[in-house]
């Protein structure tokens, strides 16, 4: 897929370059994004290098994983990373952090609602998926911020450093957001008992 712009009313979402090397370098730094989120530790230069110079690029041309910086619609500083992957056939995973400096403002949650609505609108995703570590509220509170629906907990559902770790799962359906679904959707009837 060639590279798409996404912008809401305060941020512009774009594919990393290698001109964000140095801030995706600085954001990684910070001991709550090593903590949560599958980056090498320590996050050195050629790390930043190599996922805005060859990861981004691949994924965008494979159409595996779409990776976006987030910064001010204007122009500005690097606010949050978000990205979605594909794990199966109609079914994609987000994932994102919000630089330091930049929490608490809902950048995150606004930019995980217009990535939702480019998946669904243009790659027809069915059902976007969220996971996060159990423990990370953070994380959480943007997904519920963004109208996900926690639907509970994957017993070692995530790998992170080379351990099996029970995380959160949740869920964000086209309907959500008051869009058509590509499939027609039959939730689930309680069994009668």
């Amino acid at each position: 897929m060639e590279p798409v712009t996404l912008t809401t009313e305060r941020l512009r979402l774009t594919p990393f370059t290698p001109a964000d090397t140095d801030e995706v370098l600085a954001a990684c730094q910070d001991p709550a994004i090593q903590r949560w989120i599958p980056v090498p530790t320590p996050y050195q230069r050629q790390h930043a290098e190599d996922f805005v110079g060859r990861q981004v690029p691949g994924g965008w041309r494979d159409d595996t994983e779409y990776a976006f910086s987030v910064r001010p619609r204007e122009g500005g500083p690097l606010l949050a990373s978000i990205g979605i992957h594909h794990p199966r056939s109609g079914c994609w995973e987000v994932g994102y952090y919000t630089v330091a400096d930049h929490r608490g403002h809902g950048y995150a949650a606004e930019a995980v609602v217009a990535l939702a609505r480019w998946a669904f609108t243009d790659l027809g995703c069915a059902r976007l998926e969220w996971r996060a570590q159990v423990g990370n509220p953070a994380s959480r509170a943007v997904a519920e911020k963004a109208g996900f629906t926690v639907e509970g907990v994957l017993r070692a559902g995530m790998e992170h450093r080379g351990t099996v770790r029970d995380c959160w799962v949740g869920s964000l359906l086209p309907s959500d957001l008051g869009l058509a679904s590509r499939l027609p959707y039959l939730p689930a009837r309680p069994d009668p008992a």
